[in-house]
């Protein structure tokens, strides 16, 4: 005899055969739509001017990305407006993980607090990965009479009010530390604040400003050709490619010890799939030998494994601290 089936049991059947389909398609699409991704070419924007070190470390990693994700990685600057530009951008595209952007922590950290952006820095956007870490030099146009950082101080102190600083952005570390060591040091230096290294560089060469904390990158190559002076460093310890010149630390000035670092973002709701995909193909990238190599003669090291949440605990961590350096100067917003 056949087991009969109301139609309330063949409907009931029938629907828990479609809910579990359904379930099965949900687990299954995320990892499908992973291999799948990208579709198309990979934009990385950068916030500023070609040749700057957030350009230079964002065309590496490009160069490592297009073979591990199969398409083209295309590196487009945005300089101007402290990172905002590039950040726009970054928002008004479509958020499904083909547009990212490579900035330095400042733009998270450090900027929020000398401009008022219309991007949330901490719901916004999503850290992937440290790409490049290092600290800042401190340099000057070769002409002027100090051969090191006494001689310097004591020179601006001779000068007071006449003597001023570039950075490569306002807000950023570069003009953080200039504030930091008139605070310590008792000077009375000025700022002048310029849209990315490569054009502040050129004014100091020039003996338009005198003075600037750069990035180690950028103003190596003018530190081995003679075009600019350096005094100290920034970072923890001496560097490997500037090994005689000493620390802000050992001269006597440990608050001007300080890390900036070079970051893949991406805008927070892009898919998780891509988000994982991107970062993984990243951290693969930054363990080639070549690129390391490529970094430490740039005089940065590769950026730490830290998670997307490790990243995000300590810019905030950061952010709390500038706030408190400008407080702690009476900074006002330029």
């Amino acid at each position: 005899m056949k087991n009969a089936m109301t139609p309330f049991g063949r409907a009931l059947r029938d629907g828990l055969l479609l809910t579990g389909a359904a379930l099965a398609l949900l687990l299954v699409a995320p990892s499908a739509w992973a291999q799948g991704f990208p579709q198309k070419p990979v934009r990385v924007l950068v916030g500023a001017p070609a040749g700057g070190t957030s350009d230079m470390v964002a065309r590496m990693v490009a160069e490592g990305l297009a073979p591990l994700l199969g398409q083209p990685v295309v590196v487009e600057n945005k300089p101007g407006g402290l990172g905002a530009i590039a950040m726009q951008d970054l928002l008004s595209s479509p958020h499904d993980g083909h547009t990212l952007i490579v900035a330095p922590n400042a733009l998270v950290s450090e900027v929020p607090h000398t401009l008022r952006p219309k991007y949330d820095p901490f719901k916004d956007i999503t850290p992937l990965a440290e790409l490049a870490r290092s600290g800042l030099v401190l340099v000057s146009n070769p002409s002027l009479p100090a051969k090191n950082l006494n001689e310097l101080i004591a020179h601006v102190k001779a000068n007071p009010g006449k003597i001023s600083y570039a950075s490569y952005s306002a807000g950023t570390l570069s003009h953080v530390l200039g504030m930091q060591m008139n605070e310590v040091a008792g000077l009375e230096m000025s700022h002048v604040g310029y849209k990315g290294s490569p054009p502040a560089l050129v004014d100091v060469m020039g003996g338009h400003v005198p003075l600037m904390f750069d990035g180690v990158a950028t103003s190596l190559p003018m530190i081995k050709g003679g075009r600019l002076k350096a005094h100290a460093v920034s970072a923890p310890k001496r560097l490997s490619v500037l090994p005689e010149v000493p620390t802000f630390t050992e001269l006597g000035f440990p608050q001007l010890e300080a890390i900036g670092w070079i970051g893949l973002f991406i805008a927070s709701d892009a898919p998780a799939a891509a988000q994982q995909k991107l970062r993984e193909a990243t951290l693969k990238v930054l363990q080639q030998p070549q690129l390391r190599e490529r970094l430490r003669e740039l005089g940065q090291e590769v950026g730490q494994p830290l998670t997307s949440d490790e990243l995000s605990a300590g810019l905030r961590k950061d952010s709390a601290r500038v706030g408190e350096v400008l407080r702690s100067v009476n900074y006002k917003p330029e």
